[in-house]
């Protein structure tokens, strides 16, 4: 090997070894980020569109396809009164409906004893459901101790 060969080869040795150190370094953090389970039906296209909404967010998102979501809910402990159209597993909470990002990292934040949050329903102008005009919302934090509003939202912009 010529002395510029061997310097060459030095170096791609190196930085592979530096890629691979920063790539070990980095696992710990990307294996912290929430992953969020999300339970949806396969043809739904809004549910689709609130995992995208997930994943712009920052979050991790696993889908699992199912045409018995009404299952997945009662084996959940999902109340039916606030049954949407998917239904997610994050860290011992369950997140029922269109449920925008920002009321997920809170309910990461503050950890409160609850079973999870739902947005009811499908409202227009929520996460996925985009379109006009859009409908004031309301996220309701829910558990053993009943119900009770969470956050308010106008599209994914939190009010009151």
């Amino acid at each position: 090997m010529t002395g510029d060969a061997h310097r060459l080869h030095r170096r791609s040795v190196l930085g592979l070894v530096v890629a691979l150190a920063l790539g070990q370094a980095s696992r710990p953090i990307l294996a912290a980020e929430p992953v969020i389970k999300v339970h949806k039906d396969p043809n739904c296209g809004c549910c689709t569109g609130w995992v995208q909404h997930l994943r712009d967010a920052g979050f991790a998102v696993e889908v699992e396809e199912t045409s018995d979501l009404e299952q997945v809910r009662s084996r959940l402990g999902v109340p039916p009164e606030l049954a949407a159209c998917h239904t997610a597993e994050m860290h011992g909470y369950l997140i029922e409906g269109h449920v925008p990002a920002l009321a997920v990292r809170r309910l990461l934040a503050e950890r409160p004893n609850a079973r999870g949050i739902a947005v009811p329903g499908m409202p227009v102008g929520s996460p996925g459901m985009e379109g006009e005009p859009a409908q004031p919302y309301t996220v309701i934090l829910f558990g053993a101790d009943g119900q009770r509003p969470f956050m308010r939202f106008v599209r994914e912009q939190a009010i009151g």
